[in-house]
């Protein structure tokens, strides 16, 4: 799935690409920069490596890192029960809050993608299928800023991560997606797998005065606020 794959209304020109190979031995992700020219052959030792993901069986689960100096960017906690993840981002800690039980429907807010003071509310959409979930991240104006094209049956070659519009080329963008992304996908790996998480889909709440837990609270990406 690509950006001429979206509806003529929702495309956008400026695009930027990433990544996601699984390596076992280390257990970890490479997330490389996307070349097109090269894409098919997929050589991770001649694609250039911005991030590295990590997962762990204690909290936070998913630790990503650049790959430059090895600092860390953010984390991603999933839960046993709850569908509604923690992140973390460059020290600011977040909540990806499930807004529907039985479908994927998620929100974020974001300082990164506002334009003002007040952090912009993100949703997370999903067009999955048998063999691929795509997740589509909009902006305040239902103006998709991302594509997270994950292959369910993969073990290698996990996913696609794609930014679009003005943004499409910022660092900070990019890293928000990556971090968010990756949290979401490994939220919805343990849904799909744990059993827990289907019993607390079903009691999971979802209105916007949902309690976000210790040490979260406010799902706000770029800012904690109090």
């Amino acid at each position: 799935m690509d950006a001429s794959s979206l509806p003529p209304h929702l495309a956008t020109t400026q695009s930027s690409a990433l990544l996601v190979d699984f390596q076992w031995k280390k257990f970890q992700a490479l997330i490389t920069e996307y070349d097109e020219n090269s894409s098919k052959s997929r050589n991770l030792k001649e694609a250039k490596v911005l991030y590295t993901a990590s997962f762990g069986l204690l909290a936070p689960h998913l630790k990503i890192k650049s790959a430059q100096d090895d600092r860390q960017i953010g984390t991603g906690t999933v839960h046993a029960v709850s569908i509604s993840p923690y992140f973390e981002l460059h020290g600011h800690k977040g909540t990806l809050q499930a807004k529907s039980r039985l479908r994927t429907f998620y929100e974020h807010m974001s300082y990164v993608f506002s334009d003002t003071e007040t952090p912009a509310q993100m949703t997370w959409t999903s067009r999955s299928g048998f063999k691929t979930w795509d997740f589509i991240c909009c902006d305040e104006n239902q103006t998709p800023v991302a594509k997270f094209t994950a292959n369910v049956w993969a073990f290698k070659k996990l996913a696609k991560i794609e930014l679009l519009g003005p943004k499409a080329l910022d660092p900070a963008a990019m890293e928000e997606i990556v971090v968010v992304g990756m949290t979401l996908y490994y939220c919805m790996v343990m849904r799909v797998n744990n059993i827990f998480n289907l019993v607390g889909s079903a009691f999971e709440r979802t209105s916007k005065d949902a309690k976000i837990g210790p040490g979260h609270p406010q799902p706000v990406a770029g800012k904690t606020v109090d």
